[in-house]
């Protein structure tokens, strides 16, 4: 056994193996408790008989059985249940049905105030169409705060915690409307793509309530940032695409054109609210299809792990430099951002009490391509500021790419550890959730500081 693994408590390996079964989708918290109760018995029974408390547990939970296969017997005699949860409020179950009606009618209730609050600067003369950069630099404030709400009300925040978030979006919203940018500029764009990424820690921290501060706590709201993604960008987005064809067709049919609904009121205050509805669902259905993410990761994993390696063998064979044109730097920055996600997302589902296998082979052979191809970006940004001097694009893509190289170095660092058995599983994940306010923080100071340094051009 290794040295890491003895520092960690029964308690702390009881509640890593409670936390994987949580997010089993045929697996329900009473069903956790009922298996949980079972398992401290095994362990007292064990340690009685003069094993340690860790040899207990490992025996304990080997005797449990493979966590998967656990999950699949649920599944076999639970499968009814598991569709009725997709579409059926459940049962009032310690009140668990209120609550959840409850949720349905508050968010409901924030969706509607979240579509009001975007149709609100009309009262005022603002106009989508005309004042586009209005809207874009106050997109994530149409939204984010009542989302954050939610959630602060979900997890009972004390008014401390509220105080700050408060303060933190009054800011934002501030900044973002008393800043003289430019028209078109290059910081007010800068600034419209990373007040989102900043105020959505503050969303964070009231999704994960007093847990921010623990490893689990913020590795759920990475769970849950991207089922929300996979809701609201393909379920939600799809379906209301489908649901705007219709419209258009049948009121075509009778000589009625309905394109200024659709983009005055349809897809604005859908999309709003949407955010909100999309939330509630994965909170709400989170037991049935939480491992929606970790699904496309294993799928998508192998495919980008052999782009990045094909393309750093052809880099070599040929010998052809990257392209500084700037559209290419930042599709190339978007590679490495979703190698990131793919990284984050498989981490999020992993047993950290199951050894090594060919999987995480894979996720290292992917880390360290990506690391490499991040250091020809950055090569390739340094010779861009060379030439042609620095502009606010140029100092963010040179920052989110050494941000991101010193996450994919240490991500890599960790791995080979794991790997060779000298390091904790835990020890990643760890490493990849404190990263979070680092990505918060070099976006404010992208919507706080560019704008004055360069002159809000």
């Amino acid at each position: 056994m290794s040295t890491c693994r003895k520092t960690v408590s029964v308690e702390e390996q009881i509640g890593q193996w409670r936390n994987y079964l949580l997010r089993r989708q045929a697996i329900h918290s009473v069903d956790v408790a009922e298996l949980e109760d079972h398992l401290r018995e095994q362990i007292a029974v064990l340690a009685e008989s003069g094993l340690s408390s860790d040899e207990a547990f490992l025996v304990a939970v080997k005797r449990m059985g493979a966590l998967d296969a656990l999950s699949r017997e649920f599944a076999r005699e639970h499968s009814e249940r598991l569709w009725k949860q997709l579409v059926v409020l459940p049962s009032d179950v310690e009140g668990q049905g209120v609550r959840v009606r409850s949720d349905a009618y508050v968010v409901f209730a924030l969706a509607v105030a979240a579509a009001m609050l975007l149709k609100l600067p009309e009262l005022f003369g603002m106009r989508l169409q005309e004042d586009a950069a209005f809207y874009a630099r106050n997109a994530g404030l149409f939204v984010l705060p009542l989302l954050t709400g939610y959630f602060a009300w979900k997890r009972g925040l004390g008014a401390n915690t509220l105080t700050w978030l408060a303060v933190a979006f009054a800011a934002a919203g501030v900044l973002a409307n008393v800043y003289p940018f430019a028209p078109h500029g290059y910081t007010e764009v800068l600034a419209v793509l990373h007040l989102p990424i900043a105020l959505w820690v503050a969303v964070g921290i009231a999704y994960a309530g007093d847990r921010w501060n623990e490893v689990a706590g913020r590795m759920d709201f990475i769970r849950f940032s991207g089922e929300l993604f996979i809701y609201y960008y393909v379920l939600i987005a799809l379906g209301g695409g489908v649901f705007t064809g219709f419209l258009v067709m049948m009121f075509q049919t009778i000589g009625i054109n309905a394109e200024w609904f659709i983009q005055s009121w349809l897809i604005p205050c859908g999309a709003a609210g949407a955010v909100l509805v999309a939330s509630w669902l994965v909170e709400a259905k989170q037991s049935v299809i939480e491992n929606m993410a970790p699904v496309l990761t294993r799928l998508f994993t192998p495919f980008f792990t052999i782009l990045l390696v094909t393309f750093l063998v052809t880099l070599v064979v040929t010998g052809r430099g990257v392209s500084i044109e700037r559209e290419l730097l930042i599709a190339f920055d978007l590679l490495l951002v979703v190698v990131l996600g793919l990284l984050l997302y498989s981490l999020s589902a992993r047993d950290a009490q199951v050894p090594p296998g060919a999987f995480d082979v894979m996720q290292v052979v992917l880390v360290v391509s990506a690391l490499l191809a991040d250091a020809v970006a950055l090569w390739a940004i340094s010779a861009r500021i060379t030439e042609f001097g620095f502009t606010p694009n140029r100092v963010a893509a040179l920052g989110v790419n050494i941000i991101l190289l010193v996450n994919l170095a240490w991500s890599a660092v960790l791995y080979v550890r794991f790997l060779s058995e000298r390091g904790s599983f835990m020890d990643l994940e760890r490493w990849q959730t404190s990263y979070l306010p680092v990505y918060a923080v070099w976006a404010g100071i992208v919507v706080i500081v560019f704008p004055i340094v360069f002159g809000f051009m």
